[in-house]
C-alpha cells in the first residue's frame, strides 16, 4: 500500500516515487505490521502466534546483522545462530543468512525505521492529545513518499504545528 501511495503521488521526481529508502519503506511495513494487534486484527490465538513468530525472526535479524558486520561473525556462525533461535526451515536459514551477509545494515534499517515512526507518533499523539488523528498521522508520513528519517521528522513536527 504504502509503495502504491508513493508511485501514484504527483509532482515527485521518479527516485521518490519508484525508488526507496530501507529504513522508511520497510520502517513502515514494520510499523503498519503493529497495527494489526492494536486495531484487534487478531481474532485468535493462532493468528497472533504468527505475528509473534515473525517478531522474534526480526529480532533475530537484528542479532545476525550486527554478528556479522560488527562483531565479524563467520557464515557458519550466523547459521548456527539462526538454528538456535528460531522454528525457520533449513533452505530459510540459508536464504536468510546469505541476505544478511550481502546487505550490510538492512535489518538494522528496518528496526531504526519503525522506532522513528513509532517516535514521531508518540510524540505527535503526546503534543496534540484530542486533536491527534491516527488517519491524519498515516497520511502525512506516507504523503510525500520515501524519506530520509530526519526528513519524516521535521515533516511530522512540521504537520503538528500546522495542526495546533
Amino acid at each position: 500500500m504504502q509503495i502504491s501511495i508513493a508511485q501514484e503521488l504527483e509532482g515527485l521526481p521518479t527516485y521518490r516515487r519508484q525508488g526507496g529508502n530501507n529504513a522508511y519503506v520497510e520502517g513502515w511495513a514494520l510499523y503498519s505490521e503493529r497495527l494489526g494487534e492494536e486495531l484487534g486484527f487478531f481474532q485468535d490465538p493462532y493468528s497472533y502466534y504468527g505475528h509473534l513468530q515473525d517478531e522474534m525472526l526480526r529480532a533475530i535479524r537484528l542479532v545476525v546483522d550486527t554478528g556479522l558486520h560488527y562483531k565479524k561473525w563467520n557464515r557458519q556462525q550466523v547459521v548456527d545462530f539462526f538454528r538456535n533461535h528460531s522454528g525457520i526451515e533449513e533452505v530459510e536459514i540459508q536464504s536468510e543468512t546469505d541476505r544478511y551477509i550481502v546487505w550490510p545494515g538492512q535489518a538494522l534499517g528496518y528496526k531504526m525505521g519503525q522506532l522513528k515512526i513509532l517516535e514521531l507518533r508518540e510524540f505527535a499523539s503526546k503534543t496534540l492529545g484530542t486533536k491527534f488523528s491516527l488517519k491524519g498521522f498515516h497520511d502525512e508520513v506516507l504523503g510525500a513518499g520515501a524519506l530520509p528519517l530526519d526528513v519524516l521528522e521535521t515533516r511530522i513536527k512540521a504537520w503538528v504545528k500546522a495542526q495546533q
